[in-house]
């Protein structure tokens, strides 16, 4: 895109990845999570809640909020930084996640899940894997190098601002990256799994709940509630 005629500010009209498959399918669910919240979170007032729902009414909206923002920072272009939060978004699915596997640990959460009581995001992972008895599980620790990688600046994270500089080579974008499709997609592909699970964990912590009825094809990958 011409730097020149390009808006300060992007709209759902001009935004520079629309039409991106992915990016499609991302709007989609982000439509079913927060269609189901509206129906979930006003039966979650004034009424006495588990150790575990209160942990849920916290951490859930702050997962919702954290998919906006990265929806949000896609439409403008600032594809690095919508990437160092997508661990942020992961870490928030995996307490839900771990805590419902595990309801005997809400107690650390009590207690400030602090970091030398509370489990990492990789032995989370680990710990789920076992629950599930994956035959073949991957390690907790790989599945969050490259989330670490970003958040830490390591030497590794370097591809998620690179770009073209024409016949300059390559650079690191400071701003917004308007040219990397591929960037978009990937993002999109990382991150529609953990919006899943966090509309999942709504129907597990609670059940009792109306699920808001969906039209065929109107949510991609959207659990239904047990």
């Amino acid at each position: 895109m011409d730097s020149k005629a390009m808006p300060g500010v992007f709209t759902p009209d001009n935004e520079p990845y629309l039409g991106r498959n992915l990016l499609f399918h991302y709007d989609q669910i982000i439509s079913s999570v927060m269609e189901q919240n509206s129906v979930t979170a006003p039966t979650t007032h004034g009424r006495p809640l588990t150790d575990h729902q209160r942990m849920a009414c916290q951490v859930i909206p702050q997962a919702h909020s954290i998919t906006l923002s990265i929806r949000e920072l896609i439409r403008q272009g600032y594809l690095s930084g919508a990437h160092v939060l997508v661990r942020a978004l992961v870490e928030r699915a995996a307490i839900l996640l771990y805590l419902h596997l595990y309801p005997e640990e809400i107690d650390r959460w009590k207690r400030g899940w602090h970091q030398q009581d509370a489990p990492s995001l990789a032995k989370m992972f680990d710990a789920i894997q076992s629950k599930q008895q994956r035959e073949t599980p991957v390690r907790g620790r790989d599945l969050t190098a490259s989330m670490n990688s970003l958040l830490h600046a390591k030497p590794d994270s370097a591809p998620w601002n690179l770009v073209s500089m024409g016949e300059k080579g390559l650079g690191h974008a400071v701003s917004k990256i308007l040219n990397r499709p591929d960037l978009c997609d990937d993002l999109c592909a990382n991150v529609i799994p953990w919006v899943v699970v966090v509309q999942g964990m709504m129907a597990a912590y609670f059940p009792k709940e109306p699920a808001v009825q969906h039209q065929p094809g109107a949510a991609v990958g959207a659990p239904r509630r047990r």
